[in-house]
């Protein structure tokens, strides 16, 4: 689903608060409310390279990176996919990992 909510593709927050309807985020020390349908709340971070579909006014991103990009499991560094890769070592922090292609919300797309 593509809503554009003022939160980074592939970031992690913490949830301060959930409501029937909303989720309260903790963004930049300051709450956001998003709807809840919008956030996947998980108890472990992830062990993989999430994808991330790009978004369709990317500015800081290299054009060259193409229709998706990873992000590091363990420093959440982002990263080009080249290919469609099963492992990627991260640059900044040398873990590698296996990639999330088969995440469901890839697969509405």
């Amino acid at each position: 689903m593509n809503v554009n909510c003022a939160l980074r593709r592939g970031a992690w927050y913490r949830v301060a608060r959930i409501r029937s309807l909303e989720a309260i985020l903790d963004v930049n020390r300051k709450p956001l409310v998003v709807p809840n349908y919008l956030v996947q709340i998980v108890t472990q971070p992830p062990r993989r390279w999430s994808v991330v579909p790009r978004p369709k006014r990317a500015r800081e991103l290299p054009a060259e990176w193409g229709p998706h990009y990873g992000v590091c499991p363990a420093c959440r560094e982002r990263a080009a996919l080249r290919g469609r890769p099963r492992r990627l070592e991260c640059v900044r922090c040398r873990g590698e990992f296996d990639v999330a292609w088969d995440e469901g919300y890839l697969l509405e797309a």
